[in-house]
């Protein structure tokens, strides 16, 4: 089991630092990755999908899906170890406060992620590197519900956004 947090610390840490080598290469560089090479406002490197654009309370943002398991597939490490990743994707949450257009870096909130099977799960954000982010189990293709709540600087903010999953 430590070995399992272990390998999500540092998939986690994957999923932000590589694609800035995707960056250097060009588009195209690294299958299972969208927008590579593409830098938002902030500096920040955009990678996945993005599966939301727009306000939660006060804040503009954008939400974007990491396939972990597709990105270790193409890092060639073993089935073996990609079968036992109970949580399959990384759910990046970028937020800007409107009046002042700085990046929020700081803060906490859930998602409740509603799959095609009806079965609901709660995550824990943590602050990463210049976004909120959390692991997710999204282990089967459908429509899946996304409940989002966040806190920050005394300002809260919900939203609720479905997206369709291959």
């Amino acid at each position: 089991m430590r070995h399992l947090a272990i390998l999500g610390f540092l998939l986690v840490m994957l999923a932000v630092s590589v694609p800035v080598d995707a960056g250097e290469k060009g588009q195209g560089s690294m299958p299972g990755m969208h927008d590579e090479g593409k830098m938002d406002d902030g500096g920040m490197m955009k990678t996945g999908d993005r599966i939301f654009d727009g306000k939660i309370g006060p804040w503009q943002a954008e939400v974007r899906l990491i396939d972990m398991k597709a990105q270790m597939a193409n890092m060639k490490v073993s089935e073996q170890v990609r079968a036992k990743m109970k949580n399959t994707h990384h759910l990046m949450v970028s937020l800007t406060d409107t009046g002042t257009m700085e990046h929020v870096t700081e803060g906490k909130g859930a998602v409740t992620v509603t799959g095609p099977d009806k079965h609901r799960s709660r995550y824990e954000f943590t602050g990463m590197q210049g976004h909120l982010g959390v692991d997710v189990a999204i282990d089967k293709p459908g429509q899946y519900k996304f409940d989002v709540m966040i806190e920050s600087g005394g300002k809260k903010g919900t939203v609720t956004f479905t997206e369709e999953v291959k």
